[in-house]
Protein backbone atom coordinates (compact mmCIF):
# COMPACT_ATOMS: atom_id res chain seq x y z
CA UNK A 1 0.00 0.00 0.00
CA UNK A 2 1.31 3.29 -0.65
CA UNK A 3 1.05 6.39 1.52
CA UNK A 4 -0.31 9.21 0.89
CA UNK A 5 1.04 12.73 2.01
CA UNK A 6 -1.86 13.30 3.53
CA UNK A 7 -1.53 10.10 5.44
CA UNK A 8 2.38 10.95 6.29
CA UNK A 9 0.70 13.99 8.25
CA UNK A 10 -1.67 11.79 10.06
CA UNK A 11 1.35 10.04 11.60
CA UNK A 12 2.20 10.66 15.27
CA UNK A 13 5.89 11.98 15.89
CA UNK A 14 5.84 9.69 18.53
CA UNK A 15 3.11 6.84 19.71
CA UNK A 16 3.59 4.89 22.89
CA UNK A 17 1.10 1.98 23.02
CA UNK A 18 0.21 0.03 26.23
CA UNK A 19 3.87 0.03 27.58
CA UNK A 20 4.80 -1.38 30.92
CA UNK A 21 7.95 -2.15 32.26
CA UNK A 22 9.09 -3.39 35.96
CA UNK A 23 12.24 -2.91 37.92
CA UNK A 24 12.04 -6.77 39.42
CA UNK A 25 8.55 -6.40 41.70
CA UNK A 26 8.53 -2.67 41.26
CA UNK A 27 6.37 -1.28 38.28
CA UNK A 28 7.60 1.38 36.90
CA UNK A 29 5.52 1.85 34.06
CA UNK A 30 1.93 0.65 33.72
CA UNK A 31 -0.02 -0.08 30.36
CA UNK A 32 1.50 3.79 29.37
CA UNK A 33 -0.25 5.24 26.15
CA UNK A 34 0.61 8.64 25.27
CA UNK A 35 0.64 10.60 21.77
CA UNK A 36 3.27 13.21 20.32
CA UNK A 37 1.71 14.92 17.29
CA UNK A 38 4.03 16.13 14.50
CA UNK A 39 5.19 19.92 15.01
CA UNK A 40 3.95 19.99 18.36
CA UNK A 41 5.16 20.63 21.94
CA UNK A 42 4.27 18.24 24.45
CA UNK A 43 4.75 18.37 28.17
CA UNK A 44 5.77 14.96 30.05
CA UNK A 45 4.58 16.51 33.53
CA UNK A 46 5.65 14.89 36.72
CA UNK A 47 6.88 14.43 39.83
CA UNK A 48 10.35 12.80 40.47
CA UNK A 49 9.97 9.45 40.22
CA UNK A 50 6.71 9.11 38.01
CA UNK A 51 8.30 7.29 35.32
CA UNK A 52 10.00 9.59 32.60
CA UNK A 53 13.29 8.65 32.46
CA UNK A 54 12.18 4.99 32.24
CA UNK A 55 10.04 5.60 29.16
CA UNK A 56 12.78 7.98 27.42
CA UNK A 57 15.25 4.66 28.09
CA UNK A 58 12.64 2.34 26.35
CA UNK A 59 12.23 5.03 23.58
CA UNK A 60 15.75 5.21 22.79
CA UNK A 61 16.04 1.70 23.41
CA UNK A 62 18.25 1.89 26.15
CA UNK A 63 15.76 -0.91 27.76
CA UNK A 64 14.58 -3.54 25.73
CA UNK A 65 10.19 -2.81 25.13
CA UNK A 66 8.67 -6.30 26.78
CA UNK A 67 5.54 -5.09 27.03
CA UNK A 68 3.17 -2.76 23.98
CA UNK A 69 4.53 -0.94 21.16
CA UNK A 70 6.41 2.02 20.67
CA UNK A 71 6.25 4.30 16.97
CA UNK A 72 8.48 6.84 15.98
CA UNK A 73 6.54 8.19 12.78
CA UNK A 74 5.14 4.57 12.23
CA UNK A 75 8.52 2.88 12.55
CA UNK A 76 8.11 0.16 15.44
CA UNK A 77 11.21 1.54 17.93
CA UNK A 78 12.07 -2.48 18.30
CA UNK A 79 11.44 -4.43 14.92
CA UNK A 80 12.35 -1.09 12.91
CA UNK A 81 15.40 0.16 15.39
CA UNK A 82 17.09 1.87 12.59
CA UNK A 83 14.42 4.10 10.75
CA UNK A 84 12.95 4.75 14.22
CA UNK A 85 15.77 6.06 15.79
CA UNK A 86 17.16 8.23 12.54
CA UNK A 87 14.30 10.53 13.15
CA UNK A 88 14.85 11.00 16.99
CA UNK A 89 16.91 13.12 18.73
CA UNK A 90 17.90 13.13 22.47
CA UNK A 91 18.89 15.47 25.07
CA UNK A 92 18.96 13.11 28.52
CA UNK A 93 18.69 15.07 31.92
CA UNK A 94 22.68 13.56 32.17
CA UNK A 95 25.21 15.73 30.46
CA UNK A 96 27.63 13.89 28.02
CA UNK A 97 29.69 15.99 26.30
CA UNK A 98 33.56 15.86 26.55
CA UNK A 99 34.46 19.02 28.31
CA UNK A 100 38.05 18.62 27.82
CA UNK A 101 37.50 19.37 24.10
CA UNK A 102 35.75 22.28 22.04
CA UNK A 103 32.66 22.80 20.96
CA UNK A 104 33.19 22.00 17.56
CA UNK A 105 35.07 18.64 18.22
CA UNK A 106 31.95 17.44 20.14
CA UNK A 107 29.53 17.74 17.39
CA UNK A 108 32.21 16.82 14.41
CA UNK A 109 32.50 13.38 16.49
CA UNK A 110 28.61 13.02 16.93
CA UNK A 111 28.55 13.52 13.09
CA UNK A 112 30.80 10.66 12.44
CA UNK A 113 28.99 8.27 14.83
CA UNK A 114 25.92 8.83 12.40
CA UNK A 115 28.24 8.24 9.16
CA UNK A 116 27.98 12.08 8.44
CA UNK A 117 30.64 13.02 5.59
CA UNK A 118 33.71 15.93 6.86
CA UNK A 119 32.33 18.35 4.21
CA UNK A 120 28.52 17.85 4.96
CA UNK A 121 29.17 17.72 8.89
CA UNK A 122 30.93 21.29 8.48
CA UNK A 123 27.50 22.42 6.99
CA UNK A 124 25.35 21.00 9.82
CA UNK A 125 27.43 22.14 12.56
CA UNK A 126 27.03 25.80 11.50
CA UNK A 127 23.46 25.51 10.79
CA UNK A 128 23.00 23.94 14.10
CA UNK A 129 25.15 26.11 16.19
CA UNK A 130 23.33 29.27 14.31
CA UNK A 131 19.61 27.80 15.56
CA UNK A 132 21.12 27.89 19.03
CA UNK A 133 22.68 31.18 18.61
CA UNK A 134 26.13 29.90 19.72
CA UNK A 135 27.84 30.20 16.38
CA UNK A 136 30.48 32.42 17.82
CA UNK A 137 31.60 29.68 20.63
CA UNK A 138 32.28 26.65 18.60
CA UNK A 139 35.89 26.47 19.09
CA UNK A 140 35.93 27.59 22.67
CA UNK A 141 36.40 24.18 25.14
CA UNK A 142 32.93 22.84 26.33
CA UNK A 143 34.23 23.33 30.01
CA UNK A 144 34.69 26.72 29.35
CA UNK A 145 31.12 27.36 29.30
CA UNK A 146 27.93 28.07 31.37
CA UNK A 147 25.54 25.06 32.58
CA UNK A 148 23.17 26.90 30.03
CA UNK A 149 25.31 27.07 27.07
CA UNK A 150 26.56 23.52 27.74
CA UNK A 151 22.52 22.70 27.14
CA UNK A 152 22.34 24.55 24.26
CA UNK A 153 25.50 22.86 22.44
CA UNK A 154 23.81 19.24 23.60
CA UNK A 155 20.45 20.57 21.70
CA UNK A 156 22.95 21.78 18.70
CA UNK A 157 24.03 17.84 18.86
CA UNK A 158 20.71 16.72 18.74
CA UNK A 159 19.86 18.06 15.71
CA UNK A 160 23.01 17.23 14.04
CA UNK A 161 21.48 14.32 11.79
CA UNK A 162 18.29 16.29 11.33
CA UNK A 163 15.98 14.43 13.16
CA UNK A 164 11.97 15.03 13.32
CA UNK A 165 11.19 14.27 17.07
CA UNK A 166 13.20 15.67 19.86
CA UNK A 167 13.54 14.37 23.30
CA UNK A 168 14.38 16.25 26.37
CA UNK A 169 14.24 14.64 29.76
CA UNK A 170 14.84 17.37 32.64
CA UNK A 171 17.02 20.04 30.30
CA UNK A 172 16.56 22.82 32.56
CA UNK A 173 18.04 20.76 35.77
CA UNK A 174 20.48 23.24 37.18
CA UNK A 175 19.73 26.65 35.03
CA UNK A 176 18.65 29.85 37.08
CA UNK A 177 15.33 31.37 35.63
CA UNK A 178 16.76 33.16 32.50
CA UNK A 179 18.44 30.27 31.20
CA UNK A 180 15.49 28.40 31.75
CA UNK A 181 13.50 30.52 30.14
CA UNK A 182 15.96 30.84 26.91
CA UNK A 183 15.98 26.68 26.54
CA UNK A 184 12.27 26.87 26.53
CA UNK A 185 12.35 29.45 23.74
CA UNK A 186 14.95 28.01 21.47
CA UNK A 187 13.09 24.48 21.78
CA UNK A 188 9.38 25.86 21.17
CA UNK A 189 10.63 27.43 18.08
CA UNK A 190 12.98 24.87 16.78
CA UNK A 191 9.07 23.06 16.75
CA UNK A 192 7.50 25.98 15.07
CA UNK A 193 9.83 27.04 12.45
CA UNK A 194 11.64 23.53 11.88
CA UNK A 195 8.19 21.36 12.41
CA UNK A 196 10.01 18.94 14.93
CA UNK A 197 7.93 16.87 17.17
CA UNK A 198 8.86 17.50 20.74
CA UNK A 199 8.14 15.84 23.92
CA UNK A 200 9.69 17.87 27.26
CA UNK A 201 9.86 15.85 30.81
CA UNK A 202 9.75 18.11 33.44
CA UNK A 203 8.41 18.22 36.99
CA UNK A 204 8.71 22.08 37.00
CA UNK A 205 4.68 23.53 36.11
CA UNK A 206 5.63 26.63 35.08
CA UNK A 207 7.64 25.35 31.83
CA UNK A 208 4.42 24.30 30.44
CA UNK A 209 2.23 27.26 28.24
CA UNK A 210 -1.04 27.51 27.43
CA UNK A 211 -0.59 26.22 23.79
CA UNK A 212 1.14 23.05 24.97
CA UNK A 213 -0.14 19.42 24.81
CA UNK A 214 0.50 18.26 28.30
CA UNK A 215 0.84 14.40 29.44
CA UNK A 216 0.48 14.02 33.56
CA UNK A 217 2.55 11.21 34.11
CA UNK A 218 1.95 9.45 38.17
CA UNK A 219 3.39 6.82 39.56
CA UNK A 220 4.03 5.20 36.14
CA UNK A 221 0.35 5.75 35.02
CA UNK A 222 -0.73 8.32 32.59
CA UNK A 223 -3.93 10.36 34.39
CA UNK A 224 -4.48 12.81 31.63
CA UNK A 225 -3.18 14.05 28.37
CA UNK A 226 -4.46 16.43 25.97
CA UNK A 227 -4.47 20.24 25.92
CA UNK A 228 -3.49 22.37 28.69
CA UNK A 229 -7.00 23.36 28.90
CA UNK A 230 -8.36 19.71 28.12
CA UNK A 231 -6.64 18.34 31.23
CA UNK A 232 -7.86 21.20 33.76
CA UNK A 233 -11.61 21.04 32.10
CA UNK A 234 -11.30 17.23 32.95
CA UNK A 235 -9.87 17.40 36.53
CA UNK A 236 -12.29 20.18 37.52
CA UNK A 237 -10.07 22.44 38.56
CA UNK A 238 -9.27 25.99 37.83
CA UNK A 239 -5.81 25.80 36.58
CA UNK A 240 -3.06 23.24 35.65
CA UNK A 241 -1.53 23.50 39.12
CA UNK A 242 -4.59 22.89 40.81
CA UNK A 243 -5.60 20.14 37.87
CA UNK A 244 -2.42 18.21 38.77
CA UNK A 245 -3.04 17.99 42.48
CA UNK A 246 -6.46 16.36 42.06
CA UNK A 247 -4.96 14.02 39.67
CA UNK A 248 -2.63 13.08 41.59
CA UNK A 249 -3.64 13.59 45.04
CA UNK A 250 -0.49 15.36 46.04
CA UNK A 251 -0.52 19.06 47.46
CA UNK A 252 2.15 21.50 45.46
CA UNK A 253 4.56 18.62 45.25
CA UNK A 254 5.34 20.28 41.68
CA UNK A 255 6.61 23.82 42.41
CA UNK A 256 8.26 27.07 40.16
CA UNK A 257 11.77 26.74 40.43
CA UNK A 258 13.21 29.61 41.92
CA UNK A 259 16.77 31.73 40.79
CA UNK A 260 19.13 29.97 43.67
Amino acid sequence: MVMTPFDRAQISALAVDNVSHRYGARVALNDVRLDVRQSSFTVLLGLNGAGKSTLFSLITRLYAIRSGQIRIFGHDVGREAGAALSQLGVVFQSRALDIDISVRQNLMYHAALHGIGTRRANELIAQVLDRVAMADRSLDRVGNLSIGQMRRIEIARSLLHQPRLLLLDEPTVGLDIKARADILDHVRRLSVEQGIGVLWATHLIDEVSDGDDVVVLHKGRVLAQGTVRDVIDRSGGTDLREAFNRLTGTADQIEPETDR
